[in-house]
Order: C-alpha cells, then sequence, then structure tokens
C-alpha cells in the first residue's frame, strides 16, 4: 500500500528546506466584511477591512444601511411636526436633539422662552446625556467580554428613566420640548423624587467604576489600544467625549453656552491618552458633572410659565441660521433656512456619530484585528446619528 499523507512539517520548513526564503513566500492581503449586524445592537453598521494576517491594512466605514432621509422629510412638516423626527436619529438622545431644533426656530422668530422652561430644559438635558452615557457604560463592557456592568447601568438608566417618564410621559422618544418653550410643567413633587433619583445614582456609580476601571482583563483590552492623535480629531470633525478623550478641550456647553449652562458651574472633562481606556473614563466621570448640573438645575427652577402663545400655524420669517449645542455624542447641529412658510426650505443637520465614526478609517490601520470590537465599540456611535 502507498503512504498518501503529507509530511508532518510546516510549510515554511518545507518551503525553507527546498531553497525558498521565509521572504519569498507568495502573499495577499485579504479583503474582510464586518456586518452588516442586526438593528437590534447600535444599528447596521458595515466595515470593510483590509487584512494583511492579523494586522489591518485599511478599514472603510460603509453606511447608509439605515438612511431614512431625515434631512428631506424634515421639508414637508411643520415646525411641530419636525420635533417627531428630531428625537429619532439618535435615539439615546432624543432630549438633546429637540433642544436644537427648538432653539434655531426660536432664535429665526426672535423668541424670548422663559426662565423656567430654560431650566427645565437644561436639567433634562443633562438627565438624558446621563442615560445615554449609562448605555455605552453598560454595553461597551460587555464587548469585550465584561457582563456585570450591564447590569448595574441599566439599575441606574431606570432610576432616571422613571422621573423622565413621569415628566414627559416618555422612556425613549421624550417630545417634550415645544417652539417657544414645553409641553407641559412639572408634576406635582417631581422635583422631590428627581432629587432622590439623582442622589441614588451618584451613590451606586461607584459600581460600576469599581468593577471595571481597575479591572486587569479591561486594562489589557483598552490600555494604549486605538489611540487617536488630537490631530486626526480635528482633522476628521470628531466631537464630545471621543475628542476630549484626545486632550481636545472644547465643550459648547462652556465655550458657547446655551440654555442655562452659562449659570451654573461643571468642570470640562478631557484626558491626554486618546485610547480606549480614557474614552471610557471621560464618560464616566462626565456622568458626575451632569449629576451635578443636574442638582444646581433642581435648586434654581424659578416660577412662571413654561411656554410662549403661539398662533396656530407656526411660521418662520424668511433667512437662515445655524444653531449647534453640545450633545451627549458630540457637537449636534441644525442649519435652517426658511422663505417665511409653515415648513422649513431647507433643514440640514449635523451629527456627532457621523464625523467619529469615519475616523475609523484612519484609526483602524495597522492594529489587530483582535482589537478591532474594542476600538470600534469606544467610539460611542449611534447608527441612526450616522446615516440619518
Amino acid at each position: 500500500m502507498v503512504d498518501t499523507t503529507l509530511p508532518a512539517q510546516p510549510l515554511v520548513e518545507a518551503t525553507l528546506g527546498m531553497g525558498i526564503g521565509a521572504a519569498e513566500l507568495p502573499t495577499s492581503d485579504m479583503v474582510l466584511n464586518i456586518g452588516p449586524q442586526h438593528p437590534s445592537t447600535h444599528g447596521v453598521l458595515r466595515l470593510a477591512l483590509t487584512i494583511d494576517g492579523e494586522r489591518i491594512v485599511k478599514a472603510e466605514p460603509i453606511i447608509g444601511y439605515m438612511h431614512r432621509g431625515h434631512e428631506k422629510l424634515f421639508e414637508a412638516r411643520d415646525y411641530r411636526q419636525i420635533i417627531v423626527l428630531a428625537n429619532r436619529f439618535d435615539w439615546l438622545s432624543s432630549f438633546a436633539n429637540e433642544i436644537g431644533f427648538v432653539l434655531a426656530v426660536e432664535r429665526m422668530m426672535g423668541l424670548e422662552t422663559p426662565d423656567r422652561a430654560l431650566w427645565i430644559r437644561t436639567l433634562l438635558a443633562e438627565l438624558n446625556r446621563i442615560l445615554n452615557h449609562l448605555m455605552f457604560l453598560g454595553s461597551y463592557p460587555l464587548e469585550v467580554g465584561a457582563i456585570t456592568p450591564v447590569f448595574y447601568a441599566f439599575r441606574e438608566r431606570e432610576a432616571l428613566q422613571r422621573v423622565m417618564e413621569e415628566v414627559s410621559g416618555g422612556r425613549l422618544h421624550y417630545m417634550f420640548n415645544r417652539v417657544g418653550g414645553l409641553k407641559d410643567d412639572l408634576p406635582a413633587g417631581w422635583k422631590d423624587r428627581c432629587r432622590v433619583a439623582v442622589a441614588d445614582v451618584r451613590k451606586r456609580m461607584k459600581d460600576i467604576q469599581n468593577v471595571i476601571l481597575g479591572n486587569e482583563i479591561f486594562q489589557q483590552r483598552t490600555v494604549g489600544v486605538g489611540v487617536l492623535a488630537p490631530d486626526a480629531v480635528l482633522d476628521y470633525g470628531v466631537s464630545g467625549p471621543i475628542g476630549r478623550a484626545s486632550g481636545i478641550d472644547f465643550d459648547l456647553r462652556r465655550d458657547e453656552p446655551y440654555l442655562k449652562y452659562a449659570d451654573v458651574e461643571f468642570d470640562v472633562v478631557t484626558r491626554d491618552a486618546g485610547d480606549c481606556y480614557a474614552r471610557f473614563e471621560c464618560l464616566i466621570d462626565q456622568v458626575f458633572q451632569s449629576l451635578s448640573i443636574a442638582d444646581q438645575c433642581l435648586d434654581r427652577i424659578p416660577g412662571g410659565p413654561v411656554s410662549v402663545k403661539l398662533p396656530k400655524v407656526v411660521k418662520a420669517p424668511e433667512g437662515h441660521t445655524y444653531a449647534w449645542t453640545e450633545n451627549p455624542l458630540g457637537i449636534n447641529g441644525y442649519y435652517l433656512v426658511s422663505r417665511g412658510e409653515k415648513t422649513p426650505w431647507r433643514l440640514r443637520l449635523r451629527t456627532a456619530s457621523f464625523n467619529n465614526i469615519h475616523a475609523l478609517s484612519h484609526l483602524l490601520p495597522g492594529t489587530l484585528l483582535p482589537d478591532l470590537v474594542a476600538i470600534m465599540g469606544s467610539m460611542f456611535f449611534v447608527v441612526g446619528d450616522v446615516d440619518k
């Protein structure tokens, strides 16, 4: 019988024995598709990776799988109806999305929003910021193998969701802002219940810190991984906690205050490392800053009306304006062009996640494939915010 089995020696040894050097072995890069993933993650994103072994050579984010044409839909709806759409491109920051839009319309119409409404908006915007950050503080460790933090994060989210739901009637899409103010006033006794929720979240945030920040495995997966240089932050227009984790000290709440941010005290959280760990630390520290702002707002909400009287049909005068806000994920901007009608002639949208996710094309090349999930997850994006 003839033995047809191959020799039990590695291919490299066989080729070297034949006089072929390792450097002369024929190789080729592989194009690997990552995604598109199921919508129950943070949306549908596809990455086209060119890899050499386990080293990423080129990364191309391919977007548009969730594109719903918000900017065109804006043009077919009046200024009250647009708030429904403004909720939905970043479903983790829906209250903040509403604020940018109503600020643009109020500026065009020259409206003076009551002080009580401005303080309540500031308070709820910071509660929404905390809810956004808690989602990522729970889901990001899950993506790198730690399951416990997501339970802590959702416990704290539920404490704040209860007060947000009580005041607005919604848990995800709040629809509480109106042009000229708010949908309604605060329920009786709500401020006391909100204080208790804020205090409970502050006290229990240490559970997330203790279980994850000092974890040796988490540090190995994130420290020094996915370093985004300050120059790249500026080149790609990266903003929010991602940009500040790379040392870019910019926050619209401080640098171009809106609502009542000029009247409260808080620190802009920054880091210099620019890696996955620094981005995660920024989220945690920003939660504590937002809790502090929430307490200050609760102490200073004045009496008075929460909205101005408007005509049955709201029309913005002819002209244009740009309103930008510091959303939880970064800079969000509305460019409104009006021809004096009840619908905008154009309403263009600048979202934070769109710029942040495109930085992956710069960030991923040169890194290892096993670090892909850790790096991509640390960009804290919502794909609806990318595709809009």
